[in-house]
């Protein structure tokens, strides 16, 4: 079926708000649920702090509600007449970061840019641009044949992998994760031949064993060296094959082999943070009565981003625990559902990708909470503290909103 490429002031004719049954309020819903718990408890793990990072967070998201409700009022298609433009905007974004004087660097990485006191990371909306590339890429592209699938690839390959090149030289590793899932699973359901997906899982799987071999020459040059795993030497780094800072690896090394590590040291948010989720209980101490982060042994400066799960667990035990995670549970099956109800292959790509790139962020972030993956600093959406990632999330889902209120004036 073909599709009925709009131009923008075509689509913009339909800028208007639909009668109410048009809405889906599930998700809509939700998020203001999410919103709500993240202010709460942003204010908690703050608590003993005179920080009034929540209200900015009730600001950031106040703006993101208006870039929700006005994505969602556009046709969707609308982008693709317009992605390239997006695109090419996002990477201009990605380069000024990387310059001396332009970008701001932090703790070792150069990711933010400042206009006056407000600061955001272009990576943010970059993962929208990625997500609008790539569903255009494949709607327009037919995957057949082997030529057919390798030239899709290529374009791919090429769409995808410059702005994560951009984003590893800052490096946000954070960022990097998300993305190959959100682009592979567009891929599978574009019915790409199973081998490239087999390929894939090879090539991964030789990934991993190059990052553990450079990591187990990384721990023989630290104690051949007798440095300390505590602190960045950056002395390695020239001798390594990956593009990773040793503050990176000894993070890997802190999950795979805790013993080489100081729990003083880089393992100390993670083993607080265990110590948060397993003293809550079924119940919790309490809103504002967790002692991990009241007190400092959850570092404040990651208690109400990186780590606003762990206050959580232990403020409002597994109840809570389990409210927030069927909170997200609801929010992804029901893109899912959007998924399937659009009438056209773009709708369904950009659906199902926001899906998957919120399903890796719930779930990299938790297991990152509980021990089960290398700490990562991945947020939490509409809880984690976090200016432009609140936008980028209420723009990724006012596009699903989208495919939902106009999949039915698809021709």
């Amino acid at each position: 079926m073909a599709v009925n490429l709009r131009s923008p002031l075509e689509v913009f004719s339909i800028f208007k708000l639909t009668t109410r049954e048009r809405w889906d309020i599930g998700t809509p819903l939700i998020m203001a649920t999410l919103s709500a718990i993240g202010i709460a408890f942003i204010y908690s793990a703050q608590f003993s702090t005179s920080a009034s990072s929540w209200i900015m967070q009730g600001a950031w998201l106040a703006l993101g509600a208006m870039v929700y409700v006005v994505v969602s009022l556009i046709d969707y298609r609308f982008w693709l007449s317009v992605n390239h433009l997006f695109y090419g905007l996002c990477l201009i974004l990605l380069v000024l970061v990387l310059i001396p004087g332009v970008g701001t660097n932090a703790y070792g990485a150069q990711r933010w840019l400042r206009i006056g006191p407000v600061g955001f990371q272009p990576s943010d909306p970059a993962k929208a641009a990625v997500l609008l590339m790539t569903a255009s890429i494949l709607m327009r592209e037919k995957v057949g044949g082997v030529f057919q699938s390798l030239g899709v690839l290529g374009k791919l390959a090429l769409a995808v992998g410059i702005p994560i090149f951009l984003i590893l030289l800052q490096p946000d590793l954070k960022s990097f994760i998300v993305l190959p899932p959100m682009v592979f699973s567009m891929l599978y359901v574009s019915r790409l031949s199973t081998r490239f997906f087999v390929a894939a899982l090879g090539a991964f799987a030789v990934l991993i064993g190059i990052i553990a071999w450079d990591s187990a020459r990384y721990i023989n040059f630290m104690e051949e060296n007798n440095y300390s795993f505590v602190r960045d030497k950056g002395e390695y780094e020239p001798h390594s094959l990956l593009p990773f800072h040793d503050y990176q690896r000894n993070r890997i090394i802190s999950f795979t082999n805790p013993d080489k590590i100081d729990p003083m040291g880089i393992s100390w948010n993670q083993r607080q943070s265990l110590i948060s989720v397993g003293s809550g209980g079924l119940l919790g101490k309490g809103w504002t009565e967790g002692t991990q982060a009241q007190l400092g042994y959850l570092p404040r400066a990651v208690a109400h981003n990186d780590f606003i799960f762990s206050v959580i667990a232990e403020e409002k035990g597994l109840l809570g625990s389990l409210t927030v995670l069927s909170l997200f549970g609801l929010m992804l099956f029901n893109g899912i559902r959007i998924a399937g109800l659009a009438r056209d292959s773009f709708g369904t790509l950009l659906a199902l990708g926001v899906t998957v790139l919120f399903a890796v962020h719930v779930f990299v972030n938790i297991a990152m909470t509980i021990g089960l993956v290398p700490i990562t600093g991945i947020p939490l959406p509409f809880i984690s503290y976090g200016g432009s990632f609140v936008l980028s999330c209420c723009l990724l889902q006012g596009l699903v909103q989208s495919v939902y209120r106009f999949r039915k004036d698809f021709t």
